[in-house]
């Protein structure tokens, strides 16, 4: 049932004087549409001959005051704010009735050619009605209704056993570390919130471009960055495996990155991905560590592209670091080509690293590579508040030390010259239990220690028989007086594994850092397997449609409208007392 008001409101035109326009309203109850939908109807009531302007909106208390500060809300309108506000100003009121009496029409025009002749009124409806068997394996529930919906739509649907791609934004950061935990714990991926992009079997979902299959997987928590990477690829001849939006809020300290790391997990399983890229924008430190040190203890090469965070080197181990967008989809096609073992077996790091550092700047480079992947660490340089090292003399966790900062040099030499204070320090670490590895420079040249490997070797031994392994970085030419060659030598033969460089030093200490542990199951690679999916949508209807143009006939790409309602009809009251029945009954 519609109800029709109409009232007759006065313009000015200055000096062209005052016209008469005439200004309608059509309120239907209950008649949700999403934001796509009402502003096709607008634009297209706009367009009619003799309209004025136009306003289609749900009539919540903030889309009625908009209208009425445009001047198109007439006074006295009754709409609660589940119904359907349609406002018409024309020229007159013949213009404005034969307006309205279009609606229906342009409604139905704007479907399309993908009409859906039934559409279940419920997400469970949808879902059970499926034909199995019939589909694509891989089954997801997209998700595009206002955000104070979203969460309650988004669990229904896992608990229905779907894939969420969840595109609603203003969803509480509380709901979405809810909902990914749940997710996690059976196996299922929930893409978002605000996940713009994704690429699932061939199938683009949001705004996704359309990209040729191949043997490169994205994981982004960036929509549009998704979207860069993913063409850039393809415009380079490579193509994608999965491309798997995580939400631009995945990586942030209270989320934890928890269904980037889900992504992630699924890529290295997956036969059919050889190369990842992962994109982010500047991920929490801790956030970041764990899945870097996910990222490395698979076998695949991983570009890493973290927008605006500072890389701790250019390539560690299979992890390569890029400076850009583009950048990052050259490497991915580049290494999708290669075919190239990039691990050995080794020793994973199973206590903590040290660093005893002559060298202030080789030091602070090696803080800076480490950050990212070892918590805590701690250090006399620190790079951010929370690694200063409370008590100089005593190493912490993970450590790195420049011994030739002022706190150690009052009163001594500068340990480039004297080795003093780092022996101390050497056998300090050594008889450490916790401690695995540690780290040195020896700075070779003019006014450094004539002969640092005479005194260095015989404590490198020592920690070598003490099972702790040592990593020598050796700065000098083969001019230096200390003669390169022969330090090197004398090091290595007491145990220590020889660098030129804090680069190389970083990328073996990358590669014998322990993966995270897997503390959940993992997603599924049967419904990744295939070709296409079959999506259950929930809100912009233009999903639906873009899935089902993809199938192009072949049946690949399957979908289903569900004719979705906001629940109490949007009451905040009700729906508190709906949720909580819902929870008594243990739905």
């Amino acid at each position: 049932m519609c109800f029709m008001e109409h009232v007759n409101v006065f313009h000015s035109l200055g000096k062209q004087g005052v016209r008469m326009t005439d200004l309608q309203a059509e309120v239907r109850p209950g008649a949700y549409y999403d934001s796509v939908v009402l502003m096709q109807l607008q634009k297209g009531l706009a367009a009619l001959p003799g309209v004025v302007d136009a306003g289609v909106v749900m009539a919540t208390d903030a889309n009625k005051e908009l209208l009425a500060a445009m001047g198109l809300l007439p006074e006295g309108i009754q709409a609660k704010a589940d119904d359907l506000l349609i406002v018409v100003q024309g020229k007159n009121k013949k213009a404005t009735q034969a307006a309205l009496a279009q609606v229906n029409e342009l409604l139905q025009q704007r479907r399309g050619g993908a009409v859906q002749t039934f559409r279940p009124k419920s997400l469970h409806t949808a879902v059970t009605q499926l034909p199995v068997g019939q589909l694509p394996s891989f089954q997801i529930t997209l998700i595009s209704v206002p955000g104070r919906y979203a969460a309650n739509v988004a669990e229904d649907a896992l608990n229905l056993g779907q894939h969420v791609f969840l595109y609603s934004d203003n969803v509480p950061l509380a709901d979405e570390v809810r909902l990914k935990q749940i997710a996690r714990a059976k196996g299922l991926l929930l893409m978002g919130p605000d996940c713009g992009t994704a690429v699932i079997n061939g199938i683009g979902l949001g705004f996704a471009n359309r990209v040729r299959r191949g043997r490169i997987g994205i994981v982004a928590a960036s929509g549009t960055g998704l979207q860069a990477v993913s063409t850039e690829i393809h415009n380079l001849g490579g193509g994608i495996s999965q491309a798997i939006g995580v939400g631009g809020r995945d990586l942030k300290e209270e989320v934890g990155g928890i269904t980037t790391w889900q992504a992630l997990d699924l890529l290295q399983r997956d036969a059919e991905t050889a190369v990842i890229v992962l994109v982010s924008k500047p991920p929490a430190d801790r956030v970041a560590a764990t899945l870097l040190r996910a990222a490395q203890s698979g076998d695949k090469p991983v570009i890493v592209n973290f927008i605006g965070y500072a890389p701790p080197g250019r390539r560690l181990g299979n992890l390569f670091f890029t400076s850009g967008l583009v950048d990052a989809a050259e490497h991915a096609v580049r290494l999708s080509g290669e075919v190239v073992a990039l691990r050995e077996e080794r020793r994973p790091l199973g206590g903590y690293l040290r660093g005893l550092f002559s060298g202030g700047t080789l030091a602070y480079e090696m803080l800076l590579g480490l950050q990212a992947v070892l918590t805590p660490l701690y250090s006399n340089i620190p790079i951010r508040p929370h690694q200063q090292l409370p008590d100089l003399m005593q190493s912490r966790a993970h450590t790195i030390l420049d011994l030739g900062e002022d706190a150690f040099t009052q009163g001594r030499l500068h340990p480039m010259m004297d080795n003093d204070l780092r022996l101390r320090r050497l056998r300090q670490e050594t008889a450490d239990p916790d401690v695995d590895m540690i780290v040195l420079d020896v700075v070779l040249g003019e006014g450094a220690h004539p002969d640092p490997a005479a005194e260095l070797a015989p404590a490198i031994a020592e920690a070598a028989r003490a099972d702790k392994r040592v990593v020598a970085i050796v700065v000098g030419t083969e001019l230096d007086p200390q003669d390169l060659n022969s330090q090197i030598e004398r090091l290595a033969a007491a145990g220590a594994h020889i660098f030129p460089n804090v680069s190389e030093a970083l990328d073996y200490v990358y590669n014998r850092l322990p993966p995270p542990t897997r503390d959940f199951p993992p997603v599924s690679l049967a419904a990744f397997t295939g070709e296409g999916l079959t999506a259950v949508n929930v809100g912009l209807e233009s999903f639906y449609e873009s899935v089902i143009g993809q199938g192009g006939g072949a049946g690949n790409a399957q979908a289903v409208q569900v004719d979705w309602r906001p629940p109490a009809g949007g009451n905040e009251k009700l729906m508190a007392i709906l949720a909580k029945m819902k929870q008594g009954n243990g739905q």
